[in-house]
């Protein structure tokens, strides 16, 4: 059963390595460009929802016209 939890620990610790290697290869945003791009995914997010309401608020006024 030891044998069994060594190699699991030895797995593990091998896997913590490679993330901790590939986390030394990533390039990350600087502030301003993540303030750019949250300012992007808010504003779509804005966007879409608008769409998606209008969208809806047709869609109800046409079923309501027919369902009458």
């Amino acid at each position: 059963m030891s044998a069994q939890t060594g190699a699991k620990k030895g797995r593990v610790s091998t896997y913590f390595k490679g993330v901790k290697a590939e986390m030394k290869k990533v390039i990350w945003p600087t502030k301003k460009e993540l303030v750019n791009y949250t300012g992007v995914v808010v504003l779509i997010s804005v966007i879409v929802g608008l769409v998606v309401w209008v969208l809806d608020l047709g869609i109800h006024r046409v079923l309501s016209l027919i369902i009458k």
